[in-house]
């Protein structure tokens, strides 16, 4: 069972990192903030009397759940608000109301993409999925770990029990097959 010392400690190395996880998901420093301080609030009351060496799976696994909640409130937000705020025309104002600038989207992100980039980036991720899925056990769980949940390597070493060198290895042959397939469908990153 973890200690509170251990608990703390982990709290405090991983926060930077979640932190930079979750701005990289939902692009807003304060909603960001707020995913890893609710993670890190669920971790320590319902996972804080597990080991310690079980911490990072389970606070990984917690901070993608509350980035994917946190998708989830900001869709119904926007539907009750657009829903909302299109009940409260005047007539007088209706002349002057455009509908495509109350949902101009931000420029740079993807509600503002055309609908070709959107294909375009899906067809390419579900290209990428396909060859990581291509990738032997070992190395798709060590490129996942480090790379996707942005664990260091002695966190994935340990999540996989193997040596530090194992799984810079692993890594190391997983990106230079992904390089390779990616590069011989003509997709370049």
């Amino acid at each position: 069972m973890a200690t509170d010392k251990e608990l703390s400690d982990f709290l405090e190395n991983i926060e930077r990192r979640s932190f930079k996880q979750a701005v990289y998901a939902v692009r807003k420093d304060e909603a960001a903030l707020d995913i890893v301080q609710d993670a890190m609030i669920k971790l320590a009351e319902k996972y804080g009397d597990k080991p310690a060496a079980e911490l990072p799976l389970l606070f990984q696994r917690i901070l993608q759940n509350t980035i994917h909640d946190y998708f989830r409130r900001e869709k119904v937000r926007n539907t009750w608000v657009s829903l909302f705020s299109s009940m409260g025309g005047d007539s007088e104002d209706s002349e002057d109301f455009d509908l495509l600038e109350t949902f101009a989207a931000e420029e740079g992100t993807q509600a503002a993409e055309s609908s070709a980039d959107k294909v375009e980036r899906d067809q390419v991720l579900a290209q990428i999925d396909e060859e990581i899925q291509k990738l032997p056990t070992r190395q798709r769980e060590a490129f996942l770990m480090r790379y996707w949940e942005d664990m260091d390597v002695a966190e994935t070493a340990a999540a996989m029990g193997c040596s530090e060198g194992s799984v810079k290895t692993h890594c190391s042959r997983a990106t230079h097959t992904l390089a390779q397939a990616l590069k011989a469908k003509g997709i370049r990153l």
